[in-house]
């Protein structure tokens, strides 16, 4: 059972899994926005660099019905683990806001911004990238997204189910 007492899932069983979900490319779509604004604006080398760009993000298709699907399940402890922009101080603002926007004012408890990703302990780390923000020394497993085995939301949710 989550007690969510300010916001914050206290200590359940110790069979509860922590995962950790990356932000862009695995629940905000970053490649495709990154993609529009260079054809919109090709002068612009770093879209990413730009005011509103992070807030602004379309929801990968099916992430946030099985985010909140982690939640409700009482196996699962979910979290958001996103790296900021260098490009972009305002990027943690940003993706501050958009958490916000997509799952409400609460889950901002389950946001951490850090480009170590190694640094955070948990059972499952999942993300669009397997190495480059520390995910290569996380101590759980990785589960690539957009990988041959993890293609989309779906082939995720079959594989931690059946943990």
């Amino acid at each position: 059972m989550i007690d969510m007492k300010n916001g914050l899932a206290e200590k359940r069983l110790n069979s509860v899994q922590v995962i950790y979900i990356d932000m862009d490319d695995t629940i905000a779509d970053f490649r495709g926005a990154h993609q529009r604004a260079i054809k919109a604006n090709p002068k612009v080398i770093f879209p990413q660099s730009r005011y509103g760009f992070f807030e602004g993000l379309k929801p990968i298709e099916h992430a946030i019905k099985r985010v909140k699907a982690l939640l409700a399940d009482e196996r699962f402890d979910p979290y958001v683990l996103t790296a900021p922009s260098i490009r972009n101080p305002l990027s943690y603002t940003e993706k501050r806001i958009w958490i916000e926007q997509k799952f409400g004012l609460e889950f901002c408890n389950r946001l951490t911004i850090s480009p170590h990703k190694n640094l955070l302990k948990g059972g499952f780390l999942i993300g669009d990238f397997d190495q480059g923000k520390g995910q290569e020394g996380f101590e759980g497993e990785l589960i690539h997204f957009g990988s041959a085995r993890f293609p989309d939301w779906l082939s995720v949710m079959e594989y931690l189910l059946s943990r």
